[in-house]
Formats: structure tokens, C-alpha cells, sequence
């Protein structure tokens, strides 16, 4: 858990009947990259995820219109999103990420609870191997016990 003093809440997702001009919005605001898109009238229920790719190919690239495009209309549908437990080991998700070609995945333990982008992943490994090198430091110096 890395985002401990965040929350989940609006920041984290839309809905799949908001504009693609209300998502992106959000997304610039938040500084993310991503937003679980959920069913209208029910925050536990995911429809799928959107993300900045799919805003510049499935709208800017297409020449569709920001504020006309609903978000389900680009989504990637929630049959076909991958998703990670809480408890999912970092190098489970960086596996399943790489393999998959994905950038952002919710976390999900019965409801949305979360969302890790790349950047989480990789800085938990560079933060994991610091530790590493400064407990081998110790070893050496003999301050290690």
C-alpha cells in the first residue's frame, strides 16, 4: 500500500454516462492517468476502465467530440479489464501488466478499493531494492544484526 493517506473516492473513477470532456478533467486535475468507469447508480458495479489512450485514439484520432462522446462509448469493458486483490504480490502485478500491455489496473476485493499505475509498481521495486542495498551496506560495514 503505497497511497495510504489517499481515499478511495471521485478521484478514482467516473461514470460510463459522463462526457469523455468530464473524464479527462478529471484525470488533469487528479494528475492520473486513468479512471475506473462504474454503472450509473451503483459505485460497487465496474463497467470498465478509461484511460488517456483511449481519449486521444478513440475520440482526438477519430475527430469525435470531447463533450458529445460519452465515456462507455471508449471504454475498455469490464470483461476485458484486468484487475488486482489487494494481498496481489508487486511482482504478480508488474507481471500481469507487462504481459498484458496495460499501464493502470484497478484493485479490486469485491468492490474498487484501489488503483496502481506502472509508476506505483516500479517505484515499490526501486524502494524495495534500496532497502536491500542498505541492509548489505550494514552487512559489510558490520552494523548488521
Amino acid at each position: 500500500m503505497k497511497k495510504e493517506d489517499e481515499k478511495v473516492g471521485s478521484w478514482l473513477w467516473c461514470k460510463s454516462d459522463d462526457t469523455v470532456y468530464e473524464a479527462a478533467k478529471q484525470m488533469a486535475q487528479n494528475n492520473i492517468g486513468s479512471l475506473v468507469v462504474i454503472k450509473p447508480g451503483d459505485e460497487h458495479m465496474i463497467a470498465g476502465i478509461v484511460t488517456e489512450r483511449d481519449c486521444l485514439q478513440k475520440v482526438i484520432a477519430k475527430d469525435k467530440s470531447f463533450k458529445n462522446t460519452k465515456v462507455g462509448e471508449i471504454m475498455t469493458n469490464q470483461n476485458k479489464v484486468v484487475t488486482v486483490a489487494s494481498d496481489t504480490n508487486v511482482y504478480q502485478a508488474m507481471r500481469l501488466m507487462s504481459e498484458n500491455h496495460i499501464r493502470h489496473v484497478p484493485v479490486i476485493d469485491g468492490r474498487i478499493v484501489g488503483m496502481i499505475s506502472m509508476v506505483d509498481v516500479v517505484q515499490a521495486v526501486v524502494d524495495q531494492q534500496r532497502g536491500e542495498m542498505n541492509k548489505l551496506k550494514d552487512f559489510i560495514k558490520g552494523d548488521y544484526y
